[in-house]
């Protein structure tokens, strides 16, 4: 069985509907095609589930719908990853579109990295966003590395990776639970599999692009993800098996002096040097206050019951 034959591409899904279509039209254009599509609709109601039968109707590639409706992005990654078939997984994004040699890419560079756990860059894409905004949003979305296949310390996110299940020991479940609302699923998953010893790979031609729409595109959300990002260094200190108090400390100290510096920064810096410079000190402030203010009741809820508005 070749390694496409023998690959899932895993969806999670939530009320996007263009984008979902969007997405397994992406898949379906592959130069190298997978052995199958696995849709998660996570939405109570089944809203995909329509769409998911339009999509497998006579496609190429057997789309297979799951319904999760207990809300969380935790949950729908999970019951993905059980029910999924192949020995690979490749991960993308309701968000996201795939360019053609994407998959062929990550499977290329699985091989000759010889690593379980490959990553590929993100584009992200805000048709509508301003100059220093589309500037925050692609220090927000953006995931970028060098020219060339790489081993790589961290390129933590599950949109756009591919997982070799028989190069690595999985946590039962994969994704904690804890994160069903929070996110950061992906990142506490990437950094215990680090931590037992798993290598990670880049694979440089594997891009996609993300789609930056609707709220998540205006400041509020944009805000809330910074001040999330930052709190995730503090808070990967209380989620092991014990509490890092040392290591709490640190990031919190860290995150007194970002808030403090690059908050004066940012306005003359975005007045003097530009938007790139501004979203970037607003972006660092932002999520030095996160590393500060790491408790849960402060954490911004994007998934789960918090997303059903």
């Amino acid at each position: 069985m070749s390694d496409g034959a023998a690959t899932s591409v895993l969806i999670p899904t939530f009320r996007r509907p263009e984008g979902l279509a969007r997405a397994v039209a992406s898949v379906l254009a592959q130069t190298r095609l997978p052995g199958e599509i696995v849709i998660v609709d996570n939405d109570p109601s089944a809203s995909a589930r329509d769409l998911a039968a339009g999509l497998a109707a006579g496609s190429s590639v057997p789309i297979r719908y799951i319904h999760e409706p207990s809300p969380g992005v935790a949950n729908a990654r999970n019951t993905g990853f059980a029910a999924a078939g192949g020995r690979f997984i490749a991960q993308l994004d309701d968000d996201e579109e795939a360019l053609p040699h994407w998959l062929a890419s990550l499977l290329a560079t699985r091989e000759t990295a010889d690593c379980p756990v490959v990553f590929g860059p993100v584009t992200p894409l805000a048709a509508d966003a301003g100059p220093t905004a589309r500037a925050l949003l692609e220090r927000l979305y953006a995931r970028t590395g060098p020219q060339e296949d790489a081993l790589r310390t961290r390129d933590w996110g599950c949109g756009n990776s591919l997982m070799d299940r028989a190069g690595i020991t999985l946590p039962d479940p994969p994704f904690d639970p804890r994160t069903n609302e929070l996110g950061g699923e992906d990142d506490l998953l990437f950094v215990g599999l680090q931590n037992a010893g798993v290598r990670f790979a880049w694979s440089a031609h594997a891009g996609v692009i993300e789609h930056v729409e609707g709220k998540r595109a205006r400041w509020p959300h944009m805000l809330a993800r910074s001040f999330a990002y930052g709190q995730g260094a503090s808070q990967n200190c209380i989620h092991g098996s014990k509490v890092d108090y040392p290591g709490l400390l640190g990031w919190m100290a860290v995150g007194l002096g970002q808030a403090v510096v690059f908050g004066l920064a940012a306005l003359p810096a975005r007045l003097a040097a530009g938007p790139g410079m501004g979203a970037a000190c607003l972006d660092k402030a932002v999520q030095g206050l996160g590393k500060l203010f790491w408790m849960e009741r402060l954490a911004p809820r994007f998934y789960g019951t918090a997303s059903r508005g």
